[in-house]
């Protein structure tokens, strides 16, 4: 992930050069793939700062990530990173809260994917966001016709902390238990999804 800071994706130009510099040290120690996302103040996709970061990665595979859901509109956003190029993914709720919620965008853009002549042989769309055991089903069963090949869960959820002593008023930012609980990937819950999406392609 390539990120300069939290908060939105209107980066300024010491911003990009920090990204820069991050992608040109991750490559020169081997790194295969590169996820970050550039949007104008506008909210749409900044086609040429995110040209400028996808030939500072290059060869390396460039996923597009969840700013997508942040523009204002899918169908313009995704002709603006065909036209960039050089991207492999798109990593996107559909611009709702959760994928399973939006899968009637999901379904455009995978169809604007297949259709195009530009990268329908290279861009995929990856649907996230509330992935899990309950939602899963729905989303490969609506989606995988129309050319879905890969999803992306967290597959984690909040577990209590061991601290006895918790400071009064104090936290670091995050709120509820994240000022005190631990965040962890489930395992079992990321076997039961794939065990899931396995039958499902079977049958």
């Amino acid at each position: 992930m390539i990120r300069p800071r939290t908060g939105d994706f209107l980066y300024s130009e010491s911003e990009m050069q920090i990204m820069i510099e991050d992608i040109r040290i991750f490559n020169e120690n081997g790194v295969e793939g590169f996820v970050f996302g550039v949007l104008t103040g506008e909210g749409r996709v900044d086609v040429a700062r995110t040209k400028r970061l996808v030939e500072a990665g290059f060869p390396a595979q460039v996923c597009f990530h969840r700013a997508f859901d942040m523009t204002r509109d899918p169908m313009e956003a995704i002709s603006d990173i065909m036209r960039i190029g050089g991207i492999s993914r798109i990593l996107t709720s559909g611009q709702g809260k959760s994928a399973s919620q939006s899968l009637e965008i999901l379904a455009s853009l995978l169809k604007a994917t297949r259709n195009s002549q530009d990268q329908s042989s290279s861009l995929t769309i990856m649907p996230g966001s509330g992935i899990n055991p309950n939602t899963v089903g729905h989303v490969v069963n609506t989606l995988l016709p129309l050319g879905l090949s890969e999803i992306h869960l967290s597959g984690g959820s909040w577990m209590e902390g061991g601290m006895s002593f918790r400071r009064e008023g104090m936290g670091m930012g995050v709120g509820g238990k994240g000022n005190w609980g631990i965040w962890r990937t489930g395992e079992g819950v990321v076997k039961e999804v794939k065990a899931q999406v396995e039958a499902m392609k079977m049958e």
